[in-house]
C-alpha cells in the first residue's frame, strides 16, 4: 500500500499515526521525505458496512505501508530521485492511498473543475497500472465551515473517481478506522509480509541519519535544510557494566563551504542543538542511551552529482 500526495500533506505523519510508532520524519518543510519507508500495521479493524466478508465483523491483519517523498516538478537530479521514488512505488503495492489536504475553499469547486496537477499525474499512473486507489482527505480541521466537508468529499470521489473518500487529521489521529477499513477492503489476503514485531524494513542507521536530517530542517532557513544530507559513518555498541549504550559518528554533508560555517553555527552552538536534539531521539528509538558525533563535510555540487547523491543514499541504486 504506497501512500501518495503532494508535498506537505500530512503522508508521513499519516503512517506514523497508523503504525504507532515514529517511523518517518516530519517536519513543516515540504520535500521532507527523500526515500521511500516501509511501515508495517499489525491490528484488528471494523469491516465497513458494505464489505463482503460481514456486516459488523472485525478483521485482523498486516497492512504494508510505503511512504513516498512528495509528488512535483523535478527539476534537478535530487528531485528527479525523489519523484522516481514516489512515482515508482505504484508498481510494488496492491492498492494505493493518496493523500491531498482539505482546503475550505475548494468545497465550491463547479463540476468542471479539474484535479491538481499532482493528483492528476498520480491517477493517471493508477489507471495505467491497473491499481485501485483511496483518497485521504487530510487536514480537516483546518475547515472552519464543517459543512462543506461532505461536498468536498462528493467532489473530489466523483471528479477523482476513487474507490473512497476519508475525511483525516492525522495529527490528531482522527479518521484512521475509516482508512484501515476502505484498504481492507480493497487488499487481497494472504499471509503476512513480516513478522508481529516488524515495523519498518529500514534498519537503524537509516532512521538514526534520517533523526539527523530532521532536526537540520526544523533548525536552518531558506533553502540550506535541501543541500544537507546525513550519513552515518559508523555505529558501534559498547558496554559498560549492565549498560549497553550506542556510539555513532555522523556526517554532515553540505553543498558549499560558505554552508558548513552555519551548520555549525557561531561558537558551534547550531551543531551542538542539532545534535542534542536527535541524540534524545535516536536514544529513544534504539532504547538506550546514544553518543552522537556529527561532523560537517562538504562536498561541492553533491546535489547534482551522481557520485554525490548516491554517497548521501539517494543513487539510481536506491529505487
Amino acid at each position: 500500500m504506497a501512500i501518495l500526495g503532494r508535498p506537505n500533506v500530512g503522508k508521513s505523519t499519516l503512517l506514523n499515526a497508523i503504525v504507532g510508532e515514529k517511523l518517518a520524519i516530519v517536519t513543516p518543510k515540504p520535500q521532507t521525505t527523500r526515500n521511500r519507508i516501509v511501515g508495517v500495521w499489525n491490528g484488528e479493524a471494523a469491516l465497513a458496512a458494505d464489505d463482503p466478508r460481514g456486516s459488523g465483523r472485525t478483521a485482523r491483519g498486516q497492512i504494508v505501508f510505503v511512504d513516498t517523498p512528495g509528488v512535483h516538478q523535478a527539476r534537478s537530479p535530487l528531485n528527479r530521485f525523489m519523484l522516481r521514488e514516489a512515482m515508482g512505488a505504484i508498481e510494488d503495492v496492491n492498492a494505493v492511498l493518496v493523500v491531498t489536504e482539505a482546503h475550505e475553499k475548494a468545497a465550491a469547486l463547479p463540476p468542471s473543475a479539474r484535479l491538481p496537477e499532482a493528483e492528476s499525474w498520480i491517477l493517471e499512473r493508477l489507471t495505467a497500472a491497473g491499481k485501485p486507489a483511496v483518497l485521504c482527505l487530510n487536514k480537516v480541521d483546518k475547515v472552519k465551515d464543517k459543512g462543506q466537508i461532505l461536498p468536498l468529499i462528493e467532489w473530489w470521489g466523483r471528479v477523482g473517481k476513487f474507490s473512497a473518500v476519508v475525511p483525516t487529521c492525522a495529527t490528531r489521529k482522527q479518521g484512521l478506522d475509516g482508512i484501515l477499513q476502505e484498504l481492507l477492503r480493497l487488499l487481497p489476503e494472504g499471509p503476512p509480509l513480516y513478522g508481529p514485531d516488524v515495523l519498518t524494513d529500514r534498519t537503524q542507521r537509516f532512521l538514526a541519519s534520517e533523526l539527523v536530517r530532521e532536526q537540520l530542517f526544523l533548525r536552518l532557513k531558506q533553502e540550506l535544510p535541501y543541500a544537507t544530507a546525513v550519513v552515518v559513518e559508523s555505529w558501534n555498541e559498547r558496554k559498560k557494566g549492565d549498560v549497553v549504550d550506542v556510539v555513532i559518528s555522523a556526517s554532515i554533508i553540505v553543498d558549499r563551504e560558505s554552508q558548513k560555517a552555519i551548520v555549525v553555527g557561531k561558537r558551534g552552538a547550531m551543531i551542538r542543538d542539532v545534535g542534542m536534539a536527535a541524540r534524545k531521539e535516536i536514544g529513544e528509538l534504539v532504547g538506550r542511551p546514544v553518543h552522537l558525533r556529527l561532523n560537517v563535510r562538504v562536498e561541492e555540487g553533491w546535489t547534482g552529482s551522481p557520485a554525490g547523491l548516491a554517497e548521501a543514499g539517494y543513487g539510481e541504486s536506491d529505487t
